[in-house]
């Protein structure tokens, strides 16, 4: 690994977004120099990921095209796939839905005959998301069922997780209640297994939701002690939102108003 790579690298991990760029910007050009496509692909692909996290979506894309450029010049498949899901995650985090599926899609078929469960978990979650958002919840929820599946294959605990949470969500926002608490129950505990505090206290939210909306004025009651519990640990933004519903349904009245 160059110098300048390695100092963008801790920059990174640090959190000083300007500096790893500078640094990583400078591996470029001395990659460029020595003309070694790998490296260039390595160093342009860590400059791309800086961009993106800084919002500078244009400059981050004209990393990621090069780096796609150089991959298909190397015939490198799996890395094709991986950089084709981070240019649908660009314009899908620019608010581009309709540019991201495309490159999506095109990372899936690459990816699924290689059997890379790790980028396709990841890849499936992303599709699942899109279908969500459009109210397409059918195909969404196909979608996050094929990415707990490649999550199971790599054991990846943080992607069961998350996706069991926005399987729930989903099957809430399709009025299927009993398979919306099904998944929000897996996903809490996936959550509790990592110590994600916050990410149960999300989760334990949207289950309030489904016992509410069955009748079940205690368990969501219970559900929204443990998150106004960890609201306050963590000083959540949602504390007096979720204080507020939870107050509403002790007094016997009507919770939050849904936003889902």
């Amino acid at each position: 690994m160059s110098d300048d790579r390695h100092r963008g690298r801790i920059f990174q991990h640090r959190g000083d977004l300007k500096r790893a760029q500078f640094w990583y910007e400078q591996a470029v050009k001395a990659d460029r120099e020595k003309g070694d496509a790998q490296m260039l692909s390595d160093s342009l692909g860590n400059l791309g990921n800086v961009c993106a996290m800084m919002g500078d979506y244009e400059q981050a894309e004209r990393c990621y095209r090069e780096v796609l450029e150089l991959q298909r010049g190397q015939q490198d498949w799996g890395a094709i796939g991986q950089t084709l899901v981070n240019l649908g995650n660009l314009h899908a985090e620019a608010g581009r839905p309709e540019r991201a599926r495309p490159f999506y899609l095109e990372a899936r078929d690459i990816l699924e005959p290689l059997q890379d469960h790790r980028a396709l978990g990841i890849l499936y979650s992303n599709l699942g998301l899109q279908d969500q958002a459009a109210g397409r919840y059918d195909d969404a929820i196909a979608q996050f069922k094929k990415a707990l599946e490649s999550h199971r294959v790599v054991g990846d605990e943080d992607g069961l997780a998350v996706t069991y949470s926005q399987l729930g969500k989903t099957f809430l926002q399709a009025n299927q209640n009993s398979q919306a608490e099904k998944c929000l129950n897996n996903a809490s505990e996936h959550f509790i297994k990592l110590g994600n505090e916050p990410g149960e206290a999300a989760t334990l939210r949207l289950l309030a939701d489904v016992y509410e909306q069955t009748g079940n004025r205690l368990s969501a009651l219970r559900c929204l002690e443990r998150v106004v519990q960890v609201d306050t640990s963590y000083g959540l933004p949602q504390l007096q939102q979720d204080r507020e519903w939870m107050v509403r349904l002790r007094e016997g009245g009507v919770g939050r108003v849904h936003d889902h």
